[in-house]
């Protein structure tokens, strides 16, 4: 019984919050409904290759290292040492979570025994865990019994990445939430469901006795999507109380704006945010609370029509930046996380089901082909954490004995629930919104549909219908937005179909069908250019849905395949300079013409009247999701033919003295962003953090302090951005405790950022570690806001 079933039959009462149907409002009942993964087999295409290759690295991961920490905690004897990278640095466990959720998920859309074996072993282990810890709880946060006791006893100290000196841990147990149900409702798992059940009612012990402030302040700490997790208990269930504790997990911080209607998400670490939007969701379909699905809704065309790029995701360096200004998108070497589209993606389901609306359904398309599927290597299954936007950059992928990110753990899911949304029905309408090979058991109408396909390499599909017996419904097929009006050609058995819709919608066709009718779609794909969304300079090319890419080289590709290391994820390879990128010599409403297919090679273009001279042989641009080992441009400048030189000339000098700094930097943190902060064992005391035009800082009363890295010994000088646009604020800093500056600061700067040079001192030239430690000169006051800080060798 798939999600949807188990809401409906267990919360009847939903049907009594039907919602005025206008296009102001967003829906709580389901209009329509997805199949089960285990009723959809994928058939030969990209994406059976990509879940395939997936399989294959989930059964590389050791089952006994992943509950490794689980174990620990409780105080069994580990069969395995741990995993290393997140997974043994304060994140422990975390990738045993979504572990559960993938092998579910793969069973499912796969009935391989092999991995049923390993969810079982899995579950069993943790079932284990759970009876020696005695209270419900399973979990690997570090030292989380003195942890949970405090929690419970109301001693809350919380920030964006940190909850009492742990690495997100409600984040972490999240995972594990999330995965016991996965296992129920995906695997059919009853133990599942009775685990799961224990570890709610431990959480509504934990947190019984705290304040709705108390809570509230908890949840400035990241906790993932514990909200939607606790209303999907309350569905399985049909216990209230589950609602009633999904409610108190949800970050009113964050409805309250979006309630309003109010874009207040500049400067927000984006995962943090997006995964409380799917409770928000979830609850209020439950529920039948029309304002939480409104702001759920707000928050779906916010991120997705004014802050995401043309692969469908969104964020720089893990964070909103201003609406405004994509500058940090270009220039950025951490561009999208895969995460974020993970979860935009879930959102997106959510909303379908509740409004039916082929928007939804363009946006998924464009999400899962252009960022999901080519999130993945080809060849090794590696999982890629940030997708560059820049222009001459690469990506970084993960290997199953190095690699315990965030994006590993959401892209083991990824790829193994490719199935979910190929297909939709009513009672009595069938809807085909994806054009993956695959075939469908219908079974309430006792019908299977084939789909095959060469898409997108050719821009048509066949459905074969098979039905048990003639059979009435109305198949409902996708005319996509990307395909012009009146260009859609449909034919059943080899007869034309008059086709009046228009695109972004769907045709409908009544019928009592027969074994062996073949239905047959035919969308013809086009170039089409899409700027940025701050109407900048800068312009992508898609065909049809699919975004296309041009390789640039293969030099210096450095980690490519990840280390274990803490920062493995980004791509730390030199960063060229975007004076060498080329530009599009081209006024915009003619850039369309610069791309000519290429003889005998399938979806491939040639793009020339490319600036400076080296590129004048131009280049070749192919789908995004096949281009993989090498640097890549998705996003081209262009300009004019008198402007060029003049744009030009403004990269270069804007270049220049960004490059000379780099080229300087032995390692480098942003303040107030979440990794960063995490990669260099933050520590602080009565510090905050927030941004100002989308550049995070960090200020305190107390102090905060970093690691960063000397692992050559050639560090000469520490570098610190700031703002001094306060007044009454002073400034001490030391590196390795020692004093290197101590000032009273004017605040008469503005918003212009300031920087200051401090040298080493000589005695800590030769340490590999160096602790920057920021304090105020005097207790009770504050320090500037401090943006970034970097070690330079000269």
């Amino acid at each position: 019984m798939n999600l949807v079933s188990h809401f409906k039959n267990i919360f009847s009462i939903a049907a009594a919050y039907l919602l005025v149907s206008t296009g102001m409002y967003a829906q709580t009942t389901k209009q329509i409904e997805t199949f089960h993964l285990k009723d959809v087999t994928l058939l030969a295409s990209p994406f059976k290759h990509a879940q395939q290759l997936n399989k294959q690295y989930l059964l590389a991961l050791d089952a006994d290292r992943l509950l490794a920490p689980f174990v620990r905690e409780a105080g069994l004897a580990p069969k395995a040492k741990s995993y290393t990278n997140w997974e043994n640095t304060g994140l422990d466990g975390h990738i045993g979570g979504h572990y559960l959720s993938a092998l579910s998920l793969m069973y499912a859309s796969t009935a391989d025994t092999q991995i049923k074996e390993r969810l079982d072993y899995m579950l069993h282990e943790m079932k284990r865990i759970q009876d020696t810890n005695g209270n419900g709880y399973i979990g690997g946060v570090p030292d989380s019994k003195t942890m949970w006791s405090q929690i419970a006893q109301g001693n809350i100290k919380a920030s964006g990445f940190a909850l009492n000196g742990k690495w997100v841990p409600l984040y972490n147990i999240h995972k594990t939430y999330a995965g016991l149900r996965d296992a129920y409702l995906y695997a059919d798992s009853e133990l599942a469901k009775t685990m799961l059940l224990e570890l709610t009612d431990w959480m509504i012990d934990l947190t019984q006795n705290l304040s709705d402030e108390q809570m509230q302040d908890m949840l400035r700490s990241e906790y993932g999507g514990l909200n939607e997790t606790f209303a999907d208990v309350a569905a399985i269930s049909g216990d209230e109380k589950y609602i009633q504790l999904a409610k108190r997990f949800s970050h009113l911080v964050i409805l309250n704006p979006l309630l309003e209607g109010e874009d207040k998400l500049t400067g927000m670490h984006a995962n943090t945010q997006i995964p409380k939007v799917l409770g928000y969701k979830r609850i209020a379909d439950i529920s039948g609370d029309n304002n939480w699905a409104n702001a759920a809704q707000f928050f779906w065309e916010t991120v997705v029509e004014h802050r995401s790029v043309c692969i469908g995701g969104n964020s720089a360096n893990e964070h909103f930046h201003p609406s405004h200004n994509f500058e940090r998108m270009i220039k950025s070497t951490e561009g999208p996380e895969t995460c974020n589209t993970y979860n935009m993606l879930r959102l997106t389901k959510m909303l379908y089901q509740t409004s039916l609306n082929e928007k939804y359904i363009d946006y998924y398309e464009r999400g899962l082909y252009n960022h999901i599927l080519s999130s993945q290597h080809p060849e090794t299954g590696g999982l890629v954490y940030f997708t560059q936007m820049r222009p001459g950059h690469y990506r970084v992928y993960s290997q199953p004995e190095t690699s315990m990110w965030c994006c590993v753990g959401s892209g083991i899911e990824n790829h193994s629930k490719y199935g979910e949304m190929i297909y939709a029905h009513t009672e009595n309408e069938l809807y085909v919104n994806l054009f993956i090979p695959s075939t469908l058991q219908w079974k309430e109408k006792e019908v299977k549909v084939i789909q095959q396909n060469n898409f997108p390499n050719e821009a048509k599909t066949e459905l074969t219908i098979e039905p048990q017996k003639n059979t009435d419904f109305t198949l409902k097929l996708r005319y996509p937005s990307w395909v012009e009006k009146g260009a859609l050609k449909i034919s059943i058995n080899g007869k034309p179909l008059a086709v009046s819709q228009n695109p972004a919608s769907y045709v409908s066709i009544n019928r009592k069908w027969k074994k062996g009718d073949k239905v047959t779609m035919e969308m013809p794909m086009r170039i089409t250019t899409e700027q940025l969304p701050d109407n900048s300079n800068y312009f992508s090319f898609r065909y049809g849905p699919i975004v296309l890419a041009a390789k640039t080289g293969t030099e210096d590709l450095k980690g490519l395949f990840a280390d274990d290391s803490r920062g493995g994820h980004i791509a730390h390879g030199k960063q060229l300079s975007l004076n060498e990128m080329p530009i599009i010599v081209s006024e915009v409403n003619e850039l369309t013409n610069q791309l000519k297919p290429v003889a005998n090679k399938p979806l491939t273009f040639s793009l020339t009247n490319l600036f400076p001279q080296k590129y004048e042989g131009g280049l070749e641009l192919i789908p995004f999701y096949t281009l993989h080992d090498a640097r890549y441009i998705i996003y081209w400048a262009q300009a004019t033919t008198q402007s060029v030189k003049e744009i030009q000339t403004k990269i270069e000098q804007e270049e220049k003295e960004r490059e000379a700094l780099n080229n300087r930097t032995i390692d480098r943190l942003t303040c107030g962003e979440q990794q960063p902060e995490s990669d260099h064992f933050i520590q602080f005391d009565d510090s905050w953090t927030g941004s100002v035009d989308g550049i995070s800082w960090r200020e305190c009363k107390g102090y905060f302090s970093y690691q960063l890295k000397n692992e050559n010994k050639d560090a000469k000088q520490l570098y610190v951005a700031y703002f001094d646009k306060d007044h009454h604020r002073n400034l001490r800093i030391t590196i390795n405790d020692i004093e290197v500056f101590n000032q009273n600061m004017k605040g008469d700067k503005g918003d212009d950022l300031q920087t200051m040079y401090i040298n080493i001192p000589q005695s800590e030239k030769g340490k590999q570690r160096l602790i920057i430690k920021f304090t105020p000169t005097k207790q009770g006051d504050m320090t500037n806001k401090i943006t970034e800080v970097r070690l330079l060798n000269q």
